[in-house]
């Protein structure tokens, strides 16, 4: 745990670093039918879901509620480039609580999940890959959309 906290919280910080650059105009922005908002929206969410998963650490209601939404009900409701730091510091804070709480001996151990079994080190190193995939998309859709206006 020694070693993951500081490697998680440095690709966090990038992720973070990153949503908090992108102009409110962005959000709305897609390829297909994934938007900026709803990738950032959805990384948030995957932390919560594997902190309950693989550490056993209950999502907050509020978020419960907000995650069981249907994406169209969602996508009503553009979030504020703010709004989506405050989730994103919300799942950060939650899983890196879990991290710190969970026995050193546990984070070698499989724990079954809906995708399967996998150590909560493994869950990690998932999440961390995750969400540098989004950031990528992310990117890409901006470029994209601004080559498009030109």
């Amino acid at each position: 745990m020694e070693t993951v906290l500081p490697v998680w919280q440095t690709i966090q910080q990038r992720f973070y670093k990153l949503v908090s650059g992108i102009p409110q105009s962005d959000l709305e922005l897609g390829l297909d039918s994934v938007t900026i908002v709803s990738l950032i929206r959805h990384t948030a969410e995957a932390e919560f879901i594997f902190m309950e998963w693989f550490f056993g650490q209950p999502t907050p209601e509020h978020v419960k509620e907000r995650m069981s939404r249907k994406q169209s009900e969602v996508s009503e409701s553009v979030e504020s480039v703010e709004q989506l730091l405050e989730l994103l510091q919300l799942s950060n804070e939650n899983i890196m609580s879990a991290m710190r709480n969970l026995p050193e001996d546990a984070w070698h151990k499989p724990v079954e999940s809906p995708m399967g079994a996998s150590t909560p080190l493994e869950a990690i190193g998932r999440l961390m890959y995750h969400a540098g995939i989004h950031a990528g998309q992310i990117s890409l859709i901006q470029k994209v959309e601004r080559s498009n206006q030109k």
